[in-house]
């Protein structure tokens, strides 16, 4: 028995569609909308999805605004993601934020976001990944931007530092001091083909957040360390 026949009206079929059109964009944009923390690129990065106004006069028309949401909607994962991050010391991210002026430079980091990648589709509708730097993180839980002494600089620190033997234990996270220098970090595999003339360090131990090397490594808070074995 039609609904009509039950005493309702029929649903139009216009109607009908644009519902199922709705609810697959639902869906689409729940499957894709996502964030994740690469250690080694040093960035979390989130995926949205802008969906094209029907009710636009063309696709170029419904570009503009569909990329803006699918920027928003990535800016909201990135949000969402960061209270998540482990910290060197211990705890997440999301321990600190109760303290007002750490949140508000938190959400300052997400809001300035880059766009690392940008894909438009046909009928207008776009998909957006955006990145906030771990770096951009770390410096807004320490208070703000790095404050570098006067001799920091080529001549008297290297640029990058190959950190190798870290402990299984010690484990990815923001905060981590190498040598008590509280400086950028990635945590990768191998040692990547841009650092191959960086000086390599052995840690001797790692624990509390604090990693110390077997010799020094004459750095600052200049310096990169990159992590070797992750």
């Amino acid at each position: 028995m039609t609904e009509a026949f039950r005493g309702r009206p029929a649903e139009e079929p216009r109607l009908r569609t644009m519902k199922l059109a709705l609810a697959l964009a639902l869906l689409l944009i729940t499957a894709t909308a996502h964030a994740d923390t690469d250690w080694a690129a040093g960035l979390v990065t989130a995926t949205g999805i802008g969906i094209a106004d029907r009710h636009a006069p063309s696709p170029a028309a419904a570009r503009e605004p569909a990329r803006h949401a699918a920027e928003d909607a990535a800016r909201k994962q990135l949000a969402a993601k960061l209270p998540a991050i482990p910290l060197a010391g211990g705890g997440k991210v999301g321990d600190k934020l109760a303290d007002a002026q750490v949140k508000a430079r938190i959400d300052r980091a997400v809001a300035a976001a880059i766009v690392v990648d940008a894909v438009p589709d046909t009928d207008g509708s776009y998909k957006v990944t955006m990145a906030v730097p771990l770096e951009a993180i770390r410096q807004a839980l320490a208070a703000g931007p790095r404050a570098l002494p006067a001799t920091a600089d080529a001549e008297t620190s290297p640029a990058v530092v190959i950190v190798d033997g870290v402990p299984a234990a010690a484990k990815p996270a923001l905060g981590w001091t190498v040598d008590a220098v509280a400086a950028p970090t990635l945590w990768v595999k191998t040692a990547p083909a841009w650092a191959k003339d960086a000086p390599h360090v052995k840690a001797s131990s790692a624990s509390g957040g604090a990693i110390k090397t077997a010799g020094g490594t004459g750095a600052s808070e200049a310096t990169l360390f990159v992590i070797t074995g992750r």
